[in-house]
């Protein structure tokens, strides 16, 4: 949409004030009566006792100390950690003083806060931080530091002393808005993943707060829904998240968080939900759910999530045909360890009672398979007449996807929300991590991933490095996913690898894996001995049931079927280091074969069933 339209739509609909961020556009209650329903008791609960125990220390400081361990030595969270925690005690502050305004000890403790915010030499985290450039940079945690500030200042109104409403109005002017409008354009405002919507996202929420003038304010938003519209054609038709559910819930989030704003302050003439598009994405949840709280974790997912139940509501009032989960889902306040202000407050102001529902049921997530046939994902979720819940999930796709692992054939295997067949998701953010050895970590590389190894060869990195989708179906009894994956592997030696998975559905499910594979048989190595294993991820402990059978025993038993006089299982255990610095741990399950070259495929089959 052209700046001009946009200005000539602020000048005849704009709307400002409390509507904006009230999912019913309610302006006439007190803000500490906005989420007064019993379904945010136990929230505000969480909430208060995190306020209370970070009143009992000081608010830490942002040292030079701490900003130079990034540059020094690649690792992030030793800053990372403290600038987290202020934004938790700037979010715990402000929500409590706002529920218990007559409680002079949490307003004085977020004014505190606010002020410490606004002192801080950079809202960036040193990871994104430019040193040297002549420009400001703007990226994903100024960009909601400057939301956050922005809606703060709007929810305290008055109770906001006026030095601290110009100091807010003179940080986000001279660390969003002018870079935005006077050094752009960013890398980006054109990205077709989460930075995007975030960034831009939050630029444009802290412009409509805080921006009065039309024409400059439709400077920025023309810019902000470009970078929308660059976001959205990191998906394709089916609505997928090629980067995770974890990064659905932070890129997306903040999409919809701007977009409600928008339509509200421009009366439903600028309305970024209409595109049919936007609504499958919008689905997307409700697909990649295993069990209650477990993920199908691509690329750098976490295996398990709480659901933002705001967000889930303020979808549902969008489209109907999003689920709003079962209200056992909700996320714990503390369980966003970047303490995010735009979900915390939206989890209070949007989520509506009389969607979300309890049960004590454990199918909380209906039986259904789908096939996302942009990322090649083929996703089922399947419950038993014994009341188990079994899911499983393959991919194809091509390894340069957003937050790419080489993992290109890889699959998942689940019980009752219980990994059996593992993806690791993601590890500890360092320089290292996104650098040129990012897949020489086993979370990223293909040596991490249920995936077969050729003649002691992993996956290579790239976009020509994918699958062919041979057959994809789902149905009520069983679900198919055929793939040639041989080219993920550049290997000049392998002619073919076809990959399918037959995943039956009839009382215990029972998946059955075939690779076949075809390795060049001539020329100078065509005596040379050939390696093929078959590698398998799981946290359980692999055992030797018998000859042929390998159990893996968790809340239920899974046991995988082999050719013993062909294939050697080897159990091997491993660890790393998981997103948030802990060393977690965790096998791999290998079926090795060794022999000379062939003329006829090798075929390796492994049938995994679930038994009582």
């Amino acid at each position: 949409m052209k700046r001009e339209r946009i200005q000539e739509i602020l000048q005849q609909h704009r709307k400002k004030g409390l509507m904006l961020l009230t999912s019913s556009g309610e302006t006439r209650k007190p803000c500490s009566q906005l989420w007064n329903q019993s379904i945010n008791e136990q929230l505000l609960e969480e909430i208060k006792r995190e306020a209370d125990r970070f009143m009992l220390t000081s608010d830490p400081e942002l040292t030079y100390s701490l900003f130079r361990v990034y540059g020094d030595t690649g690792e992030r969270l030793a800053y990372e950690r403290v600038y987290f925690e202020r934004r938790k005690r700037l979010n715990s502050y402000v929500i409590m003083a706002l529920q218990e305004p007559e409680n002079a000890d949490y307003e004085a403790a977020a004014l505190n806060m606010i002020w410490s915010v606004c002192n801080e030499f950079t809202w960036c985290l040193p990871a994104h931080f430019n040193e040297g450039s002549d420009r400001l940079d703007i990226d994903l945690f100024s960009a909601e530091t400057g939301f956050a500030l922005s809606e703060i200042k709007l929810l305290l109104g008055d109770r906001l002393p006026d030095l601290l409403r110009r100091r807010i109005e003179t940080e986000v002017e001279n660390r969003l808005f002018r870079p935005f409008l006077e050094q752009g354009p960013y890398g980006w405002e054109t990205a077709d993943h989460n930075w995007a919507a975030v960034c831009a996202g939050s630029v444009g929420v802290a412009a409509l707060y805080l921006i009065e003038d039309s024409h400059r304010l439709s400077q920025v938003l023309e810019r902000v829904l470009h970078s929308l519209d660059c976001y959205l054609s990191g998906f394709g038709d089916d609505g997928a998240c090629a980067e995770g559910y974890l990064y659905w819930q932070y890129g997306f989030g903040y999409y919809v968080y701007f977009a409600q704003m928008l339509k509200r302050a421009t009366d439903g003439e600028i309305n970024l939900f209409t595109s049919n598009k936007v609504k499958e994405i919008a689905l997307f949840q409700q697909k990649c759910f295993t069990g209650s709280s477990t993920v199908v974790n691509f690329s750098d997912s976490r295996p398990e999530s709480g659901i933002f139940m705001g967000l889930s509501c303020c979808l549902h009032q969008e489209f109907a045909e999003v689920i709003v989960p079962d209200a056992s889902l909700r996320a714990e306040y503390s369980a966003d360890h970047c303490g995010r202000w735009a979900p915390a407050i939206r989890n209070l102001l949007w989520a509506k009672e009389e969607w979300m529902k309890t049960t004590e049921s454990k199918t909380i997530w209906p039986a259904e398979s789908y096939y996302l046939s942009d990322v090649q994902w083929l996703l089922s979720r399947h419950a038993s007449e014994n009341g188990g819940n079994y899911s499983f999930a393959a991919k194809g796709g091509h390894n340069e996807e957003p937050h790419n692992h080489n993992d290109v054939g890889h699959f998942i295997v689940h019980a009752d929300g219980q990994a059996y067949l593992a993806d690791l998701g993601s590890g500890k953010y360092t320089a290292k991590y996104f650098g040129p050895e990012r897949y020489s970590i086993w979370c990223n590389g293909s040596q991490g991933h249920s995936v077969p190894i050729i003649d002691g060869s992993h996956q290579q990195n790239g976009a020509v490095f994918r699958a062919a989708v041979m057959e994809a179906s789902t149905n009520a009894c069983m679900d198919k996913l055929a793939l040639e994956i041989s080219s993920a592997y550049g290997h000049s030696k392998l002619e073919r690898l076809e990959r399918r998975f037959l995943w039956e559905k009839d009382k215990l499910p029972r998946l059955t894996l075939t690779d076949t594979i075809w390795m060049m048989s001539n020329g100078e190595e065509a005596d040379a001995e050939r390696q093929v294993t078959e590698r398998f991820i799981t946290f359980l402990v692999p055992e030797l049931a018998e000859e042929g059978r390998v159990i893996l025993t968790g809340q239920r038993q899974l046991f995988i079927n082999y050719d013993h006089q062909v294939w050697k299982p080897v159990v091997t255990a491993r660890s790393d280091i998981d997103h948030y610095g802990v060393e977690r741990f965790w096998y791999t399950l290998d079926f090795e074969w060794r022999a000379a070259a062939v003329e006829v495929p090798l075929i390796a089959n492994f049938i995994f069933q679930f038994e009582s």
